[in-house]
């Protein structure tokens, strides 16, 4: 029978939740990395035993961990083997924590800066990688997006790292922290298209690039701000998240700072469908592993109140790909609960009965093996949840 493992990257570790196809009972490793911030963990599609780490630490600053066995052992892409991944003072060694941005020395072109909240310029200054993006068809090439927000491209299984600079040239001076940071949060990978591929920043839009990322041209038309008052600005819009279903690549979901949004035309264009949410602010969006218009979003009060409306946490579902929304609810606790799910946390598998999952700032992973109809907690009392991936097992 297949099984999923659910990888889940919190404050504190990493853990790895493994189940069969019941999704009913499950096996819990962890902490993997115990007190490190772990701010993504996710498998590969083509090799169901290689496993990347986004692990950081205002300390030790940024490590990329790999495993090649199904997270029963890590290495640093980069470290000899047989040698230790610290020196005697403890600090990090290998390849894999140096993410260096291009200077542009290949094009002439200086290193841009960047605009913060209040309008003045800042040079680029790498904190973190938010996302790790697996290739769909190379388990060694693998992209991360960074804050400041960058993309970084690795084809040695996260030894080496080499920024796609070209995003960065378009009007990235205009460019803005949100309340979390510049974080290039989302990587969506093109299956009909390995030169397409789909970015997101908060705060500064949506990005396609149709060559591999040499250039990108913003796709943000039809978004709104009311931070911006410029109604023609191409640039600078807090994109929380972006989904879509790999048989549909053309058709976008977003969570905006406020709003969801949908696109039919690979971003070119794109209009609201909230409908009959409760709140239109939220952080996570996905799509059914199997129906392209089912999608979930989890809304939160607003941008200041970052908990459930009314402290139900529910989870929305529209079968019609936007406008018309069902809370879903059984299994979820509806009174007293002020939790939040963040924007990397929530994640479907692909089993026949879609099972979809979320993680909360609580500590709880829940999932629903019945596509959104009935949830139960698989574990709880983590540290707080930061990201939550699946991969679906033979």
């Amino acid at each position: 029978m297949s099984g999923v493992r659910v990888l889940v990257g919190t404050r504190k570790g990493a853990f790895i939740l493994t189940s069969d196809g019941k999704r009913q009972k499950w096996d819990v490793t962890g902490p993997h990395f115990g007190g490190w911030e772990i701010y993504h963990v996710k498998g590969s599609p083509v090799d169901p035993n290689r496993i990347y780490v986004s692990q950081s630490s205002s300390w030790f600053g940024q490590i990329i961990q790999r495993s090649d066995d199904g997270g029963k052992t890590w290495t640093q892409p980069g470290t000899p083997a047989g040698e230790a991944t610290t020196t005697p003072e403890g600090m990090p060694k290998g390849e894999s924590n140096k993410f260096v941005y291009d200077t542009s020395a290949a094009t002439g072109k200086p290193l841009t800066t960047h605009q913060w909240y209040d309008g003045t310029q800042h040079p680029w200054e790498f904190k973190r990688v938010w996302h790790l993006e697996p290739s769909l068809t190379d388990p060694d090439l693998v992209y991360a997006g960074v804050e400041d927000a960058a993309l970084f491209r690795s084809s040695d299984g996260g030894k080496s790292w080499q920024e796609l600079a070209g995003l960065r040239d378009v009007q990235a001076t205009k460019w803005a922290p949100g309340a979390g940071g510049m974080a290039l949060h989302t990587i969506l990978l093109d299956p009909s298209n390995p030169q397409r591929i789909f970015i997101a920043i908060s705060a500064a839009g949506a990005f396609r690039t149709e060559d591999g990322g040499q250039t990108w041209r913003p796709i943000n038309r039809g978004l709104k701000s009311q931070y911006m008052p410029d109604p023609t600005a191409e640039v600078g819009f807090c994109v929380h998240r972006i989904a879509m279903h790999p048989s549909r690549p053309r058709t976008l979901f977003m969570q905006l700072h406020w709003d969801v949004m949908r696109s039919d035309d690979g971003g070119d264009n794109w209009q609201e469908v909230s409908g009959n949410l409760p709140s239109d602010f939220g952080f996570p969006i996905q799509v059914h592993a199997h129906e392209p218009e089912t999608v979930y979003v989890v809304p939160i009060k607003s941008d200041s109140e970052h908990y459930p409306p009314d402290g139900k946490l529910r989870v929305y579902r529209s079968r019609t790909g936007g406008n018309e929304w069902e809370a879903l609810t059984n299994g979820l606790p509806q009174s007293n609960c002020y939790l939040n799910i963040l924007r990397d946390a929530m994640a479907v598998d692909e089993l026949d009965s879609c099972g979809v999952y979320f993680g909360t700032s609580g500590g709880q992973v829940y999932c629903s093996p019945d596509s959104g109809d009935t949830w139960s907690p698989i574990v709880r009392d983590l540290p707080p949840v930061v990201s939550v991936e699946v991969q679906t097992l033979a």
